[in-house]
C-alpha cells in the first residue's frame, strides 16, 4: 500500500523539502547561509517593480517576475533564521 504524500502548494514548499529546515545546522553551513544575499543588480531591479507596482504600472511578465523575487526572498529569510538559531544554540554568535 502506498503511503499518502502531501503535495506541495508552492515551490516555496519544495524548496523547503530539499533543504530541510528542521534538521540541525553546523556552524559552518550557518555561517554561509547568513552570507548569502542577492545581488545588486537584483535589489535594483526589486526596487523598480516596487514602485511600478505602487504605481499600479506592472505588466503581467513583470508581476511574475516581483513574485519570483518575493517567493526567493521569503524563502532566504527563513533559512538565515534557521542558521541564527542553529549559531545561538551552538554558542557561536554570528
Amino acid at each position: 500500500m502506498k503511503t499518502a504524500s502531501l503535495a506541495p502548494k508552492t515551490e516555496a514548499e519544495v524548496w523547503l523539502r530539499i533543504l530541510h529546515p528542521d534538521r540541525e545546522l553546523s556552524p559552518r553551513v550557518a555561517r554561509a547561509i547568513l552570507g548569502l544575499s542577492f545581488p545588486k543588480d537584483d535589489v535594483t531591479r526589486m526596487h523598480e517593480l516596487s514602485a511600478k507596482a505602487r504605481a499600479g504600472t506592472l505588466t503581467p511578465e513583470e508581476d511574475g517576475e516581483m513574485d519570483n523575487f518575493e517567493r526567493v526572498g521569503s524563502i532566504l529569510s527563513i533559512l538565515k533564521s534557521k542558521a541564527r538559531q542553529a549559531l545561538k544554540h551552538s554558542g557561536r554568535g554570528a
